[in-house]
């Protein structure tokens, strides 16, 4: 284990000298964070993980064993990146130009996946840039998500689709009469044109 201040790097991992990691986060064995990413504090790269070029990490983020993050992919504080999830980058894939000579980084744009605070992406989960994951939802394992995820929406399935909403703590919340309530937390939200609002305590 390589120590430099306040980070921890595995001296099998692969960290580019212009990357800038912050203060209390570790980054584990066989993993890569690649030039010019920028990792908050507190944050953990897992075992065999990949963190392209640029790719911006809050705080308190989580990127699970061999989870692929490709750039330009923003991540704000507190995202879950389960084991083996792959965050995509181009629209229209292809490994050669339509003349047949081999694709460089100059033949195409990057399109990037946008999660917002909190939000979870279960294992195996595939999300297919360009595409925005809003604050505090949960991306079940295997999902493919294809279009913009609203706040606290629990989505599955190939395509995923909206099972329900979660609240802060990950647990589904439940319908009580025109609200929606979190069985852990007792959080109140409502539900308005298929978005979540989260009611003030009165």
């Amino acid at each position: 284990m390589t120590t430099i201040p306040g980070v921890r790097i595995a001296d099998s991992a692969d960290v580019a000298g212009a990357a800038r990691i912050g203060e209390g986060s570790s980054i584990w064995h066989l993993a890569q964070v690649r030039e010019h990413a920028v990792l908050g504090r507190n944050c953990i790269v897992g075992r065999g993980a990949y963190v392209g070029t640029g790719v911006v990490m809050g705080d308190n983020c989580k990127i699970q064993n061999y989870a692929l993050v490709y750039e330009p992919a923003v991540l704000a504080d507190g995202v879950f990146i389960g084991p083996a999830v792959v965050l995509t980058n181009d629209t229209y894939p292809r490994a050669v130009n339509p003349d047949g000579s081999l694709k460089s980084a100059h033949d195409w744009k990057p399109v990037g996946v946008t999660i917002g605070p909190g939000a979870s992406v279960g294992a195996r989960a595939v999300c297919v840039a360009p595409v925005s994951i809003g604050a505090w939802a949960t991306i079940a394992a295997g999902a493919v998500v294809t279009r913009d995820v609203p706040d606290h929406a629990l989505m599955a399935g190939v395509p995923a689709r909206r099972l329900g909403w979660v609240g802060k703590s990950g647990q589904p919340l439940v319908r009580r009469d025109d609200e929606w309530v979190c069985p852990e937390t007792g959080a109140r939200y409502r539900e308005t044109d298929g978005q979540l609002e989260e009611l003030e305590e009165a």
